[in-house]
This record gives structure tokens, sequence and C-alpha cells, in this order.
């Protein structure tokens, strides 16, 4: 089964999006957003844009 976004309204009435793995696992969950227009834009720029993200390692780096 592919992942899914799901759409939730939260108690102050913000849209967020969560992306919830085949296996029922959330993998991420988005900022709130104050309409459900932005929240599914929102959407449409994880799909674009994640297949090119890189990943960066912050651990590696010494403090």
């Amino acid at each position: 089964m592919a992942a899914t976004f799901i759409i939730t309204k939260d108690r102050r009435g913000e849209f967020r999006f969560k992306l919830v793995a085949g296996n029922g696992q959330t993998i991420a969950i988005s900022e709130g957003y104050t309409t459900k227009a932005a929240c599914v834009n929102g959407i449409d720029s994880v799909r674009r844009n994640a297949p090119e993200a890189g990943v960066e390692d912050d651990t590696l780096t010494a403090v």
C-alpha cells in the first residue's frame, strides 16, 4: 500500500497534513495552515520537491 496524505484540523482551527506510510506509521506532520487550500498547496510542494530532496546529517558536525 502506498503512502497517504491525511488532512486534519487542529484545536486552533488550522489545517495540517500528515504523511502516513503504507504500514500506518506517520512519516511527517506539517506546519499549521490557515486555509485548506494552503494545506493542499503544502502537500503539492512535498510531492514536487521530495524526490529531489537531499539528506543533511547534522549529527556528523562537531559542536
